[in-house]
């Protein structure tokens, strides 16, 4: 077997869409992605499970119907499930998402920014 450690740099360097979550490894049933977010997202919620946002570079705001919390390189904030929320970012932000294998990055919202589901890098 070979043993590789994963670089999150080399893996973002791969892409350059926004809002479109790269898996990068998985562990039981949870995954890794990164991705790369500039702009403003839709509402949504993710009804079954709840979602960890660790920021690599830049300035994210995700904000709640009652309020929001800004993050910055380096942070983390865990969503719980079914809180609606919207993430925003002024400039390109890039995340690490730790979530349940298989969970839409739109929830149950769909439309254009729904990106395809399971996407490895």
């Amino acid at each position: 077997m070979k043993y590789q450690a994963l670089n999150f740099e080399k893996k973002l360097t791969l892409f350059d869409e926004h809002w479109a979550p790269k898996v990068i490894a998985e562990m039981n049933d949870y995954q890794f992605k990164v991705v790369k977010i500039k702009g403003d997202f839709v509402w949504h919620n993710h009804e079954d499970t709840d979602e960890t946002l660790i920021v690599l570079e830049g300035n994210l705001r995700i904000d709640f119907r009652d309020g929001y919390v800004d993050l910055s390189q380096g942070e983390m904030f865990v969503v719980p499930k079914g809180v609606e929320h919207k993430p925003f970012a002024e400039n390109e932000v890039k995340i690490l998402l730790i979530e349940p294998r298989g969970v839409l990055n739109t929830g149950h919202e769909g439309g254009e920014r729904t990106a395809q589901n399971d996407v490895w890098i």
